[in-house]
C-alpha cells in the first residue's frame, strides 16, 4: 500500500517503523529536516521536508494516488485539516490522531461530522492506553491483554512467578483448560518463544499466553492460575488525559477510583468530569500521602506521571509497599532493554499501542485489497503474531479435520469463531466458510489463511 505519514514525532516514528516492517511504500512528511534525514537513513522510506498542511507538499508526496494518509502532528486541529485536504486531493483513506476529549467525543458521536471531515479512523493514544489498562485491571495476574472477535475473545499473557504455582511442572495436556474453553497458545522461556504441544511442561518464570473468552479466562485465573480476578479499588497517580479516560471506564464498571494530581486547577477539572471518582490534590511522589490515601489497600495502582523515570520509581516503590497490581506508563523507548529487566508488573507504551492499532487498520484495508487478515497483534516483543483471518469459500483449510491438515511448524490454530460461538478447537474440528480463525505463530507477515499450510 502507498502510505503517507505526516508528523514524525514519537508516535509517527513508531508507526513508520512498524509499517516499514510490513513492506509498505511509505512517504514521511515533517518540517524538521534533521528528523526526516535520520528516519530516511534508518528506514526504507521517502522523506519530504515541509508543511504537511500544504496542498503542494501533499501532492508532492503522492496524495493523489495514496491508499492511506496518517496525520499525527501535535495539534488535533491540524491533523483533522490535513486529512480533509488529503481526501480532497484523492487519498482513499485517512487516519487522524485526535487527543482532546471534547473533539474525540463529538466526532465519535456524530458520523455526519466524521464524514464531512472525510476521516476513516480516529486514533487517540491516551484512550487506547486507558482501554488496555482497564483490561489489565480486570485480570490482575495478566501482563498483557489483546482482544479479538469484537472483544469476545482475548489473549492473556501472565508469568509463572514461582514453583508453588499449580501450573508449574505439569504438561499442558494435563491442565483443566478445555472444560473452561481456554488454551495456552505460546510460551516465552529464557528469551525464546515456543508454540507448545500438549506434552510441553511448564516451569517457573515461563511467560504464558492463553486464549479464551473473558468469562472463561475469569474462571481460569480464579481456579487455576492464582485465585485472583478483578480489582474494586484503583489508585491512579497523575491526572493526565489517560487518567481521565481510564477513570471514566472504571467508574462505569462500578470500580472505586482515586486520582492523585498535584495541579489544583487540573484537580478541579477532573472533579467536574468525573463526579464518581475521588480526586486528591497532592504530590504523587510523596510516600506519606500515598500511605494516607490507602496505598496498601488498593487492588491496582496506575502510575501516569509525566516522566518515565518517576513512573518507574513509583512502581518499584509500590511493589515493595503493597500487594496491588501496578501498571506503569512509559512513553520513551530509549532504555527499553533495561526496563524489561526491572521487576515491574505491567508496562504500557501508548505509542506502541497506537502504532499497533494503525497496523491493524492497515491490515483491514489491505484485506479489502486481497489479504484476509482481520486483526493482528504482536506478542513477545514482536516475535510472535496472533492473527485473525476471515475464512473464504475457496480456502484450502475448509472441510478437513485439523488433525489431517499439514500445518507449518511453530504455528497453532488457537480459536474458531462461528456465528458468534467461540470454539477452542481440537484435532477433530473442521474450519468452515465464513468462520473467523485466530492463528498464533512465530512466522511473520502471513497474509492469507492458506499461508499456514505447507505447500
Amino acid at each position: 500500500m502507498k502510505i503517507i505519514i505526516v508528523g514524525c514525532g514519537k508516535v509517527g516514528r513508531t508507526i513508520a517503523e512498524q509499517l516499514n516492517d510490513e513492506k509498505h511504500d511509505i512517504t514521511i512528511i515533517d518540517n524538521r529536516e534533521s528528523v526526516i534525514n535520520r528516519l530516511s537513513e534508518k528506514l526504507d522510506v521517502m522523506g519530504i521536508d515541509g508543511d504537511g498542511s500544504s496542498r503542494d507538499i501533499l501532492q508532492e508526496a503522492g496524495a493523489i494516488t495514496a491508499d492511506l494518509l496518517i496525520a499525527v502532528t501535535d495539534a488535533d486541529e491540524l491533523n483533522l485539516y490535513i486529512c480533509l485536504l488529503a481526501s480532497c486531493c484523492g487519498t482513499k483513506n485517512t487516519i487522524a490522531r485526535v487527543r482532546k476529549p471534547v473533539y474525540h467525543k463529538d466526532l465519535q458521536e456524530s458520523e455526519s461530522m466524521k464524514s464531512a471531515l472525510r476521516i476513516s479512523l480516529m486514533i487517540n493514544p491516551e484512550k487506547i492506553a486507558a482501554l488496555e489498562m482497564s483490561r489489565l485491571i480486570r485480570f490482575p495476574s495478566a501482563i498483557e491483554v489483546d482482544s479479538f472477535a469484537r472483544s469476545n475473545v482475548e489473549i492473556y499473557t501472565f508469568k509463572l512467578q514461582s514453583s508453588d504455582s499449580f501450573l508449574v511442572g505439569k504438561k499442558i495436556s494435563e491442565l483443566p483448560l478445555v472444560k473452561f474453553n481456554a488454551r495456552i497458545c505460546d510460551i516465552e522461556r529464557n528469551g525464546k518463544v515456543i508454540i507448545p504441544s500438549g506434552d510441553f511442561v511448564l516451569a517457573p518464570n515461563d511467560k504464558v499466553s492463553m486464549i479464551g473468552t473473558p468469562a472463561s479466562a475469569a474462571k481460569v485465573f480464579k481456579k487455576v492460575v492464582d485465585g485472583s480476578v478483578g480489582g474494586k479499588n484503583v489508585m491512579i497517580i497523575g491526572g493526565s488525559r489517560t487518567a481521565y479516560y481510564l477513570a471514566d471506564i472504571l467508574c462505569k464498571s462500578s470500580i472505586k477510583v482515586k486520582i492523585i494530581e498535584q495541579n489544583e486547577e487540573r484537580c478541579n477539572e477532573l472533579s467536574d468530569l468525573l463526579p464518581d471518582a475521588m480526586i486528591i490534590n497532592g504530590d504523587g511522589m510523596n510516600q506519606d500521602l500515598l500511605k494516607a490515601e490507602g496505598l496498601e489497600k488498593m487492588d491496582s495502582v496506575v502510575t501516569l506521571m509525566n516522566l518515565d523515570e518517576e513512573n518507574i520509581m513509583l512502581s518499584l516503590y509500590i511493589r515493595q509497599r503493597s500487594r496491588a497490581k501496578c501498571i506503569t506508563k512509559i512513553d520513551r523507548l530509549v532504555f527499553d532493554d533495561l526496563v524489561d529487566t526491572l521487576p515491574l508488573d505491567s508496562v504500557i507504551r501508548p505509542r506502541e499501542l497506537t502504532a499497533e492499532s494503525i497496523v491493524r487498520y492497515v491490515r483491514a484495508v489491505k484485506n479489502s485489497m486481497g489479504s484476509n487478515v482481520e486483526t493482528l497483534y504482536k506478542l513477545n516483543d514482536g516475535r510472535t503474531e496472533a492473527l485473525e483471518f476471515k475464512v473464504t469459500r475457496d480456502s484450502r483449510v475448509i472441510s478437513t479435520p485439523l488433525s489431517k491438515l499439514r500445518f507449518k511448524k511453530d504455528l497453532q490454530v488457537a480459536c474458531i469463531t462461528r456465528k458468534g460461538r467461540i470454539i477452542i478447537p481440537n484435532g477433530d474440528d473442521v474450519i468452515e466458510p465464513d468462520d473467523t480463525v485466530i492463528i498464533v505463530t512465530t512466522h511473520q507477515g502471513l497474509q492469507d489463511l492458506d499461508d499456514i499450510l505447507i505447500r
